[in-house]
């Protein structure tokens, strides 16, 4: 009988020679029994342990690929970097190394350590994880010490960082182990896909040199970037985008477009940088690319990435709001579309469904593709399982998506949570136009501001984030644990979008985890207990109301009248059932409120903590601390 890849790592821990001297590999207590500090153990026995327990699991518990339709409805996410999110120092010398321990087991984030984290995501109440890219990275202008995972050096090759050399196990074993303990366990798994960008070394860039832009080496030109636009071309790029008018889209200067030239005909290597001659023997070099959208977006200039050449329209050879201007009515047409690139593209995922057994795919700057081309990776990926599901980086959770094929989409959430009147201007938005697929219910993402951002080590951070946590549970929306929300990290992963300039100057880029060693704070030394209880109840409590949540029709996000503006009031409704949430946007000051209600007296039950709240003379008043929040159900007949 064929031994599983759980198996095969198994018996790879257990044959493993204790190399670890004792006492000198911790690992955090929350990941075993959820309390804080650490405990020295032999790495190989540690983790054959777990790996033992996930393969004797009742068989009743594993979840049975291609059995279920439309899952992601009831999908609760645990988002891991795992480079990052399962990273920890071991050795306790206070930093992060980047290179194996002299037992050959890692420090940063592997899939071994991934696959020991599984258990304790279940308990958070987490049923699926999704990955961030998993790829290998270029070399070339490597932004940091490890390079961004957006920097995909080859979409079919993993990222070696991501191995426990002391496995002796080839990496694509390590990754079908993972996958292979997630649904034992009863979780299903979700990679992200790059399909946009690739590194600036691309192996691709060799191969197919027509499938990237390419500037002149010119050593007397002015440092690359973004186009300039005056302040005129700006009005009438927003003017007509704001009017879906994708005709005659504004280009920019000439000096700007002569800048590109067409793919070279040869490409060589040399000192990791590659180097191309065209026809005309013109030298030039891959163009890395920027954040394209707004057409002034401020972004520092993504110097090991580069966009792919999704058309050959010769009048398009150069990089201008892309992210925009691929719909141009000149550009978007069947006989423009580089067809070679586009199959190549939409044969990716099937590799990784085949291989590894995967669930579903998050599609990384979805907005930014083709449309064409997102009909053919949809398709082609749901000819073997028709289950599989699709997650995009969109914005909006609008019937279009769903018609496209599209589970779940991103959503603007984590762009509102600074401001209550932007919450409650989403809320009425999505009240009034419906919910048609679930959005990501998070305040943060790897490129956002964490929720407690600015407010580090203080209760209200942790309220905050429980605050943001529980209104996104009761929303027709994906409940979604970013990796270190749990902890209540503040620190953040990319100063992507949402940031300031005096973020940039603390957080230079090169530092962040998303290109350097980093690990969370799995010890509790940041002085707040960490959210999991609280986490635990409130997906409890969603679970037991999933009919109501999930119902995403016209009418049924209401926000009740409460009497102070800085408490977020919001009653989910269907049928004869009425679910509340209340909460303090406040971080910094107590406030006091007060509902109306049609009884003259009764008492409520407060579902998270469990505390009972009287109704007198028709009325509720409901004291928070800053950022405090409650959930409790109202009565039938006792409309707020």
């Amino acid at each position: 009988m064929t031994k599983s890849s759980l198996g095969i790592l198994l018996e790879s821990l257990r044959s493993t020679a204790r190399k670890a001297a004792p006492g000198t590999y911790a690992v955090p207590n929350l990941w075993s029994d959820g309390g804080t500090g650490t405990t020295h153990v032999d790495p190989a026995e540690y983790y054959g342990d777990i790996v033992s327990d996930i393969l004797s699991t009742p068989a009743e518990v594993a979840i049975v690929p291609g059995t279920a339709q439309g899952w992601t409805t009831e999908a609760v996410v645990y988002n891991l970097f795992v480079r990052l999110g399962a990273a920890f120092d071991h050795d306790g010398d206070g930093s992060i190394g980047a290179k194996p321990l002299s037992s050959g087991f890692r420090e940063t984030g592997t899939l071994l350590k991934a696959i020991a984290m599984l258990p304790y995501m279940r308990r958070l109440g987490a049923n699926t994880v999704y990955l961030l890219p998993l790829t290998s990275i270029g070399t070339h202008n490597r932004k940091g010490l490890l390079g961004s995972p957006y920097a995909v050096k080859n979409p079919c090759v993993l990222d070696p960082m991501l191995d426990e050399p002391a496995l002796g196990l080839p990496l694509e074993t390590q990754l079908m182990a993972f996958v292979e303990a997630a649904h034992r366990l009863g979780m299903r798994v979700v990679f992200e896909f790059v399909f946009r960008t690739a590194s600036v070394d691309s192996d691709w860039a060799v191969e197919h040199p027509d499938w990237f832009y390419w500037l002149r080496e010119d050593p007397e030109a002015t440092p690359y970037g973004p186009p300039g636009f005056s302040q005129e071309t700006l009005a009438e790029i927003y003017e007509k985008v704001d009017k879906h008018d994708f005709r005659h889209l504004p280009a920019p200067d000439e000096a700007y477009r002569q800048r590109f030239t067409e793919a070279p005909v040869s490409v060589t290597v040399s000192n990791g940088a590659l180097e191309g001659t065209t026809a005309d023997e013109v030298r030039c070099t891959v163009a890395s690319a920027f954040s394209d959208w707004p057409p002034d977006d401020r972004q520092p200039p993504w110097t090991d990435v580069a966009y792919l050449k999704m058309h050959r329209h010769p009048g398009f050879n150069y990089i201008a709001y892309n992210t925009i201007r691929m719909y141009d009515e000149e550009l978007d047409r069947p006989e423009t579309r580089n067809e070679a690139l586009w199959d190549e593209i939409a044969g990716i995922i099937p590799r990784y469904q085949e291989r590894y057994g995967i669930d579903g795919a998050m599609i990384d700057m979805g907005h930014a593709l083709p449309p064409a081309l997102k009909a053919s990776i949809v398709s082609k990926a749901r000819e073997a399982r028709p289950d599989f599901t699709f997650w995009d980086e969109n914005f909006d959770p609008s019937p279009k998506l769903k018609e496209e094929g599209f589970d779940a989409v991103f959503g603007s959430l984590p762009f509102v949570i600074h401001d209550v009147q932007y919450i409650k201007g989403l809320l009425n938005f999505l009240n009034r136009n419906g919910v048609a697929i679930p959005f990501f219910a998070t305040g943060e993402n790897h490129n956002t501001p964490r929720v407690c951002h600015g407010l580090a080590g203080q209760e209200a951070g942790r309220r905050r984030a429980l605050f943001l946590f529980t209104l996104g549970a009761i929303l027709p929306a994906m409940p979604f644990i970013h990796s270190g929300m749990e902890l209540c990290e503040w620190h953040p992963v990319n100063l992507g979008l949402n940031f300031t300039d005096e973020d940039r100057q603390r957080f230079p880029a090169e530092s962040l985890p998303l290109f350097s060693p980093g690990a969370y704070d799995w010890t509790g030394g940041n002085g707040l207990t960490p959210l999991c209880d609280e986490i635990g109840k409130v997906l409890g409590i969603r679970s037991r109301y999933l009919g109501l949540v999930t119902c995403g029709e016209q009418g049924s996000i209401v926000q009740p009248y409460i009497s102070d503006p800085a408490i977020l009031c919001v009653m989910r409704k269907s049928g004869e059932k009425s679910l509340i949430f209340a909460g303090n946007s406040n971080l910094h000051e107590r406030v006091t409120g007060t509902m109306e209600f049609e009884p003259a007296a009764m008492e409520l039950e407060e579902l998270i903590g469990g505390r009972k709240l009287q109704v007198t003379d028709h009325s509720l008043t409901l004291d928070f601390e800053p950022g405090q929040c409650i959930l409790f159900e109202l009565p039938r007949h006792s409309a707020a």
